[in-house]
């Protein structure tokens, strides 16, 4: 169906070994000596060596050789040759580690692959912010309420959502409770995209469970087209292994570099120092200072990474980053991540893709159109409009083709449960529903049919 899908299934992502530790590889602890910033206040100096020093003999979470195959296939997004899907949770929670939470975020990324897939003809690399989306950044230390002043949120792998002084109390021993609950989501995962959950021949049963509504109902003409393809591909004697698996990679923002150091590790081909708490790790706005700890760390690791680009981005500040993450400009290892603002990204993405055009550089380019568009709705709930999010992608691929750029994926933050946290819709979600339905400790989510709008916006957009 692909003129890519051979290149897409010939390489081998097991088999590769990684020493325990990274103690020794020169440079890796050069970051301490930088400006960390969204560095936890860790409450306890001891208690946080030793939560450190068992991640530092943990086994792995992720192999050296499944993060070369993504970066194989990065590399190939770039080319124009695929495009890149990631999605997931603004904020992972312990307790949201279930099966079933696990399976319908999988399965909306899944059905948003296959919107993409077939609407574009083109290969869609599939990454989950799943098992280590646990951290984020803020921008205030502290939160008040009323009287009470306490450390902000950071993520359950910081503190506690709840507002009294304990749970808000920086714990690293909970840097060892995200590992363990990563390892199970990622040992979900696996069993989902390997076991039968993803053959792509019961693409009809993956609405199952969600009630009906426009989305759905184009979803299942959908279904029913590759219904036909596969029955004819059968008949022609086609082999359908490739349809039966799928490669899921896991992603996060890889914001505690604590955490991040201690599970780094060796890969015995090479001695080259991996992350292996996740296959791709990112840089966030607030952390991509070029001579800040976060990119210095990250530019000595091997995964492939990614930047977060807000709109006050320069092309200078884009070429240094290049500079610094990508010297060798190799294929696959650099993902600027743009958001913008639906309102400000006609304006500002222009020069800086045309200006790293200019020097010879081809990152792959992908759009985050959710932060860019938060907003306080009248009764207090931070939200997001599916509108806006449209539009900002509408000018994401606006700008890619008058730069001559590929459009090479999308980052959305999404859950597969019926929430109600983004406005609008096909059957719209407005302002009264976010009682009963708004749950995120975080940022808002696309519910499982505004995911599947999108996907049918950036399938049109692709083909065209």
């Amino acid at each position: 169906m692909f003129d890519t899908a051979e290149n897409f299934q010939a390489i081998e992502p097991f088999g590769t070994n990684l020493s325990q530790g990274a103690a020794d590889y020169p440079g890796l602890d050069e970051w301490r000596n930088f400006d960390v910033q969204q560095a936890p206040q860790w409450y306890d100096e001891t208690v946080l060596e030793d939560s450190l020093s068992e991640l530092s003999h943990v086994p792995p979470l992720v192999f050296a050789g499944e993060v070369d195959v993504l970066r194989e296939r990065l590399a190939q997004a770039a080319a124009g040759k695929a495009f890149v899907l990631q999605g997931g949770d603004c904020a992972e929670t312990f307790a949201g580690a279930t099966a079933n939470k696990i399976s319908s975020r999988v399965r909306t990324i899944l059905q948003m692959a296959a919107v993409l897939t077939y609407g574009a003809s083109m290969p869609v690399v599939k990454m989950g912010r799943m098992a280590g989306q646990f951290a984020k950044p803020r921008s205030s230390n502290m939160e008040t309420r009323g009287d009470i002043t306490l450390p902000s949120f950071r993520g359950e792998i910081v503190n506690g959502f709840d507002f009294t002084e304990e749970s808000r109390r920086h714990d690293p021993r909970r840097m060892v409770q995200a590992y363990h609950t990563a390892a199970s989501t990622l040992n979900l995962i696996r069993a989902f995209t390997t076991g039968g959950f993803a053959d792509l021949r019961t693409v009809h049963s993956w609405n199952k469970g969600f009630m009906s509504n426009p989305a759905y109902a184009r979803f299942d003409e959908l279904a029913a087209e590759i219904d036909r393809a596969v029955r004819f591909m059968e008949a022609a004697g086609a082999d359908f292994d490739a349809l039966k698996t799928v490669e899921f990679f896991s992603a996060h923002e890889a914001l505690l570099l604590d955490y991040e150091r201690a599970l780094t590790r060796l890969d015995s081909r090479t001695g080259l120092p991996y992350i292996t708490s996740s296959h791709f790790v990112w840089i966030g706005e607030r952390t991509r200072q070029v001579d800040g700890a976060h990119v210095d760390y990250l530019s000595r690791i091997r995964n492939p990474i990614g930047v977060k680009l807000g709109p006050t981005t320069t092309v200078d500040q884009a070429m240094a980053l290049i500079e610094k993450l990508d010297p060798n400009r190799e294929p696959g290892r650099l993902t600027f991540i743009a958001r913008m603002g639906a309102d400000t990204i006609r304006e500002n993405l222009p020069a800086i893709m045309e200006g790293v055009k200019a020097q010879g550089a081809q990152p792959l380019w992908i759009t985050d159109p959710m932060h860019g568009n938060t907003i306080t709705a009248a009764n207090g709930y931070k939200t997001r409009r599916l509108e806006d999010i449209m539009s900002e992608v509408r000018g994401f691929f606006e700008v890619a083709q008058a730069t001559g750029t590929h459009p090479g994926g999308l980052h959305i933050e999404l859950t597969g449960d019926d929430v109600a946290e983004c406005l609008g819709g096909s059957v719209a979600v407005d302002e009264s529903a976010f009682d009963e339905r708004y749950e995120t400790l975080v940022d808002p989510r696309l519910n499982h049919q505004q995911s599947l709008e999108l996907a049918f916006l950036v399938a049109e957009s692709l083909a065209r």
